[in-house]
């Protein structure tokens, strides 16, 4: 039982939507129990949650939407690891120079890095409707590109044809790629068939790539391959990370960097 009458709204959300999620359903009074916060609050919450595609309301509770080995919603990842991810995203963003063309993944920890960018002197295009709208009132001498395709519901990462031939059509410096699932021996993987398409797209229009994933991505695999974690010249992760595997990904030659 936690009963935190200091905690956030933000928290309480993240709080309820794992709950849901682990347990599959959970009852407004189990949640009430869980954080401490008043029913009226709670039924709030899971308004809000449900208005996001988190979970799916029933009448004195909440159920999961997601079914084993789907990938959580956006609204619900920006929350996770929030700390983890700012500081991985400051690490990447680092490691690009003034002057270097970019291409930026889709995701929550690539839209971190795109805040940093924000204003940078360097040529981005992103894959997300999210980091495109964040770096679009970009000043000089950010320089912005915007690529074709069609946005994934709920999540905004651009896929499809259109996607795929913008991405053929240009050669960037840097690609920073976001990952659903890396491990050393499985390499790296997605939940979507299409989007590990544009992730295969993305390795083969840089010259550089690095790899932007929190703990909770190494050592997991996801359905849909994307290609051998050798592909991955760098990667920038956080301390959660498994140590076998930062160990072997740097054995098969990717620089691993933990922050």
């Amino acid at each position: 039982m936690v009963l935190n009458h200091g905690m956030s709204t933000v928290e309480r959300h993240r709080l309820i939507a794992q709950a849901v999620r682990e347990a599959g359903s959970a009852t407004v009074t189990e949640l009430t129990e869980l954080t401490g916060a008043s029913e009226m609050t709670v039924r709030r919450d899971l308004d809000h949650l449900a208005s996001q595609g988190v979970l799916e309301r029933f009448r004195g509770g909440a159920r999961t939407l997601l079914l084993r080995g789907e990938e959580p919603p956006f609204a619900l990842r920006a929350h996770e690891a929030l700390d983890a991810k700012r500081r991985i995203a400051a690490e990447v963003a680092s490691l690009i120079t003034d002057g270097e063309t970019v291409l930026l993944d889709s995701g929550t920890t690539c839209l971190e890095v795109a805040r940093l960018l924000h204003g940078r002197q360097v040529t981005v295009m992103p894959l997300s409707l999210q980091a495109i709208h964040l770096l679009g009132d970009a000043p000089e001498p950010t320089s912005l590109l915007v690529p074709g395709g069609r946005p994934r519901a709920g999540e905004g990462a651009l896929t499809g044809p259109l996607t795929l031939a913008s991405l053929s059509a240009l050669r960037f410096d840097t690609a920073v790629l976001g990952c659903c699932g890396l491990t050393a021996g499985d390499g790296m993987t997605a939940y979507d068939l299409d989007e590990a398409a544009v992730k295969r797209a993305v390795i083969t229009s840089a010259r550089r790539i690095i790899a932007a994933a929190d703990g909770s991505k190494l050592g997991r695999t996801t359905h849909a391959y994307v290609g051998p974690s050798t592909l991955v010249d760098t990667l920038v992760t956080d301390t959660t990370a498994s140590t076998d595997e930062t160990t072997a990904l740097e054995s098969n030659g990717t620089t691993v960097k933990i922050v």
